[in-house]
């Protein structure tokens, strides 16, 4: 259920297309901080959202620029995210590339 003002996610796949998926593990240990410490400057959503795949939570960071999308993965690594997928009860997931 969406709360009052919250953008929905279809709003997010309007306005931030180019999105990317990473391995929910990514976020611990101060990695949350890191990654949006490192968005700050970039066109990342404010709300993401996540899914399971295969035994395993990602976490979808949203973003409206490209280049930004190519900023994130060559920091984090992670896969790109096609929203239409999210449509699809089962989205297909590739491998997913390790943080190095």
């Amino acid at each position: 259920m969406r709360r009052k003002g919250e953008v929905s996610a279809a709003a997010i796949d309007h306005g931030w297309p180019h999105q990317v998926v990473l391995p929910a593990r990514t976020c611990e240990r101060g990695g949350y901080n890191e990654i949006h410490e490192f968005c700050r400057d970039l066109t990342l959503c404010s709300r993401g959202h996540a899914l399971y795949h295969d035994g395993q939570w990602f976490h979808v960071y949203c973003f409206k620029e490209v280049a930004d999308v190519q900023k994130f993965m060559e920091r984090f690594g992670g896969e790109k995210f096609d929203p239409a997928g999210r449509a699809r009860p089962r989205h297909q997931l590739g491998e997913v590339e390790e943080r190095q």
